[in-house]
């Protein structure tokens, strides 16, 4: 009797088959992983750069005189919105406002969308210490309210 061999896989290749790919999914899962953190790390950092530049910028021109300031204040914008409604320049001959930032960035690590951008972030008042961050009348500085840590080893907060 001659019988035809039918075409197809066997038992044997396709479980070799499947073990091969559980193997390769294992070692792409955490590679993806890596690199949405590496890719999110990039979006704080330069928020974080961009957002501190703008204090910073706001700083400088309360001090320059160009921002009205109440005796006492530290100079620093009340909130960080204020970065993009602008101010009236005190120097400008037809009250111009100056703006520091076209929109503020959020906190790639904040998974809640229904919030606003400024909200993602923490705040730090003048009158606070780095190691302990609390919001008072001022903004001094932002940080990431994430509580992870970075590929650095440095918590995002710290940043």
């Amino acid at each position: 009797m001659n019988l035809r061999r039918i075409a197809g896989f066997t038992l044997i290749e396709l479980l070799i088959s499947l073990a091969i790919l559980g193997l390769l999914a294992t070692v792409t899962v955490p590679l993806t992983q890596l690199y949405a953190q590496r890719k999110n790390e990039k979006l704080l950092h330069s928020a974080l750069i961009e957002i501190r530049s703008a204090i910073d910028q706001y700083k400088k021109a309360s001090d320059e005189g160009r921002i009205a300031r109440v005796i006492g204040a530290s100079g620093y914008p009340p909130k960080l919105g204020i970065l993009v409604e602008g101010v009236i320049d005190q120097r400008s001959p037809n009250r111009q406002k100056i703006f520091f930032l076209r929109r503020i960035a959020r906190d790639p690590f904040n998974p809640d969308n229904a919030i606003d951008d400024a909200d993602t972030w923490g705040l730090r008042s003048y009158a606070s210490e780095a190691n302990d961050p609390k919001e008072g009348a001022d903004v001094y500085d932002v940080y990431s309210k994430d509580k992870n840590i970075g590929l650095n080893g440095i918590a995002y907060k710290f940043w």
